[in-house]
């Protein structure tokens, strides 16, 4: 067992506990994929436990916590296959950091992968709309005032960054793709509207260093699972890119895991596609949450198979 509360459907599993004790539990090479988006740093307060990263004093005791999830996600990952992080530069404050300007998290997080024996695979640029960034977090570098009293202090919006890293081995199960389909022989699309199957045309889509087509609302709902105790917390990672991901880089029927499993998302868009989730999370609430996500998904199904009998 794992740990003490977990919950099981047909297609996922889910355990409410610390990722750095439960992913010991997980045998070697039993992972085809990974997705999520780690806790980014100490700039978030997710809960209030002593084991959440969030809760790290510094960047570099994050580092160092998150440096054990790194290592045995290497361990259990099949050889060959791959580990996607969702991420991107963080603000400096002046109040905390001493000046304003943006901190390299993902240089961090690639210099600690590959630290870890990881080979740094490909980077992808999520962009995101500016004028919504400014709208939500009040940037000083993103006000217009800004620019007429001092340009020097503006800058870009800060976009979302998918990093990607391969444990270098023979894979011992290739990623099979059909060759040369036609749209007229996709198999179907997903709730998006997205096609199921590779062609030309999607792969060169998919090949781009940055996706303008990310629909950045498209999420699952986080607000019904947060606590009074939370102070801030993140959006869900965007479905469009689990599933892009997944869909790119994973046979039908693998197994796709992360460490941080929120309110489910990661897990969600593996078995929307086919696939199989696999997740572990700290906070309760979230926990609850998933289970919510994943039954709702599960009886989404039972109507399809109905309506196709």
């Amino acid at each position: 067992m794992l740990c003490e509360n977990q919950w099981h459907g047909k297609e996922w599993s889910l355990f409410n506990g610390d990722s750095c004790e439960v992913i010991k539990g997980i045998p070697d090479g039993s992972v085809d994929f990974s997705i999520f988006s780690p806790p980014f740093s100490s700039i978030f307060v997710y809960s209030n436990s002593e084991r959440d990263m969030g809760n790290c004093a510094t960047d570099a005791e994050f580092f160092e916590h998150f440096k054990f999830i790194v290592r045995e996600l290497y361990r259990i990952m099949r050889p060959g296959r791959l580990a996607a992080i969702h991420c991107s530069d963080l603000p400096m404050h002046k109040y905390k950091d001493g000046a304003i300007g943006l901190k390299d998290f993902p240089g961090e997080i690639i210099r600690t992968f590959t630290g870890e024996g990881w080979i740094y695979h490909s980077r992808v640029t999520i962009w995101k709309d500016p004028v919504i960034e400014m709208q939500r977090t009040k940037a000083l570098g993103l006000l217009h005032k800004q620019v007429c009293k001092d340009a020097a202090m503006v800058r870009q919006g800060i976009a979302d960054t998918l990093l990607v890293f391969r444990k270098d081995a023979v894979a011992d199960v290739p990623v099979h793709k059909p060759k040369g389909l036609d749209p007229a022989e996709y198999v179907g699309t997903n709730d998006a509207g997205h096609p199921m199957q590779t062609s030309i045309d999607v792969w060169q889509r998919y090949a781009s260093p940055v996706w303008f087509d990310i629909n950045q609302t498209r999420t699952l709902n986080v607000r019904v699972a947060r606590s009074d105790k939370d102070e801030r917390h993140l959006c869900p990672l965007q479905l469009d890119v689990i599933e892009r991901a997944i869909q790119l880089w994973t046979n039908p029927g693998e197994v796709v895991f992360t460490p941080f499993c929120g309110i489910g998302s990661e897990i969600y868009g593996a078995v929307s596609q086919g696939r199989k989730g696999l997740g572990i999370e700290l906070k309760p609430e979230y926990c609850a949450q998933a289970v919510k996500n994943m039954k709702a998904i599960e009886e989404k199904g039972r109507q399809l198979s109905l309506l196709e009998v």
